[in-house]
């Protein structure tokens, strides 16, 4: 027993997540994210579950469906891609739409989005979840449009 929580311990994702999270990662990187990515994705990840714990669970079995999902997963790895656009791009615009109308069309994976909202705090908790991997000028643009269409579509996303 003292032998397993060592080992686990000295593997930082282990010691951090669960193992199911751990297995998560692997699995994004197989599909092709980049280790950037699959890196802020963890710290992310370890980030949410230290302010919605009661949420964790849920939000990997959201997640782990998603994956399976190549249209999801191609429009995120675009949307990786586009935290390096110019803000202005028009693109971005365009790829909010898409994954706008992919979460509406698909109301499972939408929760990949509402999934991390605490029962105190909504709001600051959400808005730190959420902008932890759009710390770029282009991210936050394209996350602040995808949220308003969510809005818009009757989606229940905290505000700022």
């Amino acid at each position: 027993m003292q032998r397993d929580t060592l080992l686990r311990l000295a593997d930082g994702d282990r010691a951090l997540l669960p193992d199911r999270a751990v297995v998560l990662l692997e699995r994004m990187a197989g599909l092709g994210f980049t280790a950037d990515e699959v890196a802020a994705t963890r710290e992310g990840w370890v980030l949410a579950r230290a302010l919605v714990p009661e949420g964790f669970d849920d939000y990997l079995d959201h997640g782990e469906q998603a994956l399976r999902d190549t249209r999801f997963v191609a429009l995120v790895r675009r949307g990786a891609e586009a935290v390096a656009w110019d803000p202005d791009d028009p693109r971005i615009d365009e790829l909010a739409t898409a994954m706008a109308d992919h979460y509406l069309a698909n109301p499972a994976q939408l929760k990949t989005v509402t999934g991390f909202q605490a029962r105190t705090e909504t709001a600051t908790r959400y808005r730190l979840i959420s902008r932890f991997g759009n710390q770029s000028p282009a991210g936050a643009r394209m996350a602040d449009l995808i949220e308003a269409k969510l809005r818009a579509a009757g989606v229940p996303i905290p505000r700022p």
